[in-house]
């Protein structure tokens, strides 16, 4: 069974602005401008849900988050949903999305990371509808380094598009840009090299599989349930094999360590021919870091485990499309991700 893109997004097109989750704060709202901005430049007509409220964790009641989202990925009006960032509780849509008539509706892209996982990871699995893990709304005034993607581009590309990313081996250290007190920022801060570091043992990576995966603190909530599915996936989308991603956005790494135990005891690596884990910011603890607390709970599988890799809450943004079919080079001298929507 194919995985189900999206039509190409074309110029005229529109695109719906929601937060399933977190809405933005009135402080926020010129950043927020200006990103709406960004995309009407790129030729899109930008339509702004009314679930935007940022006074609060949640931009609205759980009903009226789904409704609209339900909404903008049925209207065969819009064409991509772009919240402006993820938030920490969009685990209460789940129950409410009518995931029948999103199923039933031609696809519709949907962009975003962290808590945005919530829903992204679930629509793909259960849909078959391929969904782009990359930076958000509120992310993209910012120039895209040299060898990496923009959500722009992915879903502007025709059927069957190849694309290959290369990490600029530089990241961001730590802190955010003050969107309030610059909200046109557009250049991102990378002060520190890094390379991608194997984490299961020596030897070059070369690994092929369709892609899955999002934020840790956000999908260990969903095991057990009808929406983490990654085994039925594979067996229906990806008969040789998944490659899975995962990025920690804060949690210690005990917490983790214990995440990630977790859904691989409920079976969400089984069918992982490797493993990504993005870099991280998050705190290592007196006696395990974050490595450590990845081997610690994916060692067992004995596949690759590739971390550091630029696909979480430390800039630059790699974005990964879930359902793509995938082959990640890693060697001593070189590093890519290759994907092909088909």
């Amino acid at each position: 069974m194919p995985v189900r893109y999206p039509r190409t997004l074309r110029p005229g097109d529109r695109v719906g602005v929601t937060s399933p989750s977190s809405g933005v704060p009135d402080e926020l709202r010129e950043r927020l401008a200006v990103a709406v901005r960004e995309v009407e430049a790129r030729g899109y007509e930008v339509v702004v849900g009314r679930c935007m409220d940022g006074s609060g964790h949640v931009s609205a009641p759980a009903a009226e988050r789904a409704a609209e989202l339900t909404a903008m990925l049925t209207d065969p009006g819009i064409r991509a949903v772009v919240p402006p960032w993820g938030g920490e509780t969009a685990i209460d849509l789940l129950p409410l999305i009518d995931w029948e008539a999103v199923r039933a509706a031609e696809p519709t892209w949907v962009v975003g990371y962290s808590d945005m996982s919530t829903v992204m990871t679930p629509l793909t699995l259960l849909t078959g509808v391929a969904t782009v893990h990359g930076n958000n709304l509120m992310d993209t005034p910012y120039r895209v380094p040299e060898g990496l993607e923009s959500w722009f581009g992915i879903v502007a590309a025709p059927p069957g598009h190849r694309f290959t990313q290369i990490p600029p081996q530089r990241h961001r250290a730590s802190g955010w840009d003050d969107w309030a007190a610059h909200p046109d920022a557009r250049t991102l801060t990378l002060d520190v090299p890094g390379r991608w570091t194997r984490l299961d043992g020596g030897g070059d990576v070369d690994v092929e599989g369709r892609l899955i995966g999002g934020c840790v603190e956000m999908l260990c909530n969903l095991t057990g349930t009808p929406y983490l599915d990654t085994s039925a996936f594979a067996r229906a989308h990806a008969p040789a094999g998944l490659l899975v991603y995962v990025e920690a956005a804060g949690d210690d790494a005990f917490a983790i360590c214990r995440y990630l135990h977790g859904l691989r005891l409920a079976g969400f690596f089984d069918a992982a021919n490797a493993v990504l884990v993005g870099r991280t910011s998050a705190p290592d603890t007196p006696s395990l870091t974050q490595h450590e607390a990845v081997l610690d709970a994916l060692g067992p599988l004995n596949v690759p485990i590739v971390a550091d890799v630029e696909c979480g809450h430390v800039p630059p943004y790699l974005p990964l499309v879930n359902g793509a079919r995938c082959r990640v080079v890693h060697t001593a001298t070189r590093s890519e991700v290759t994907q092909t929507l088909d």
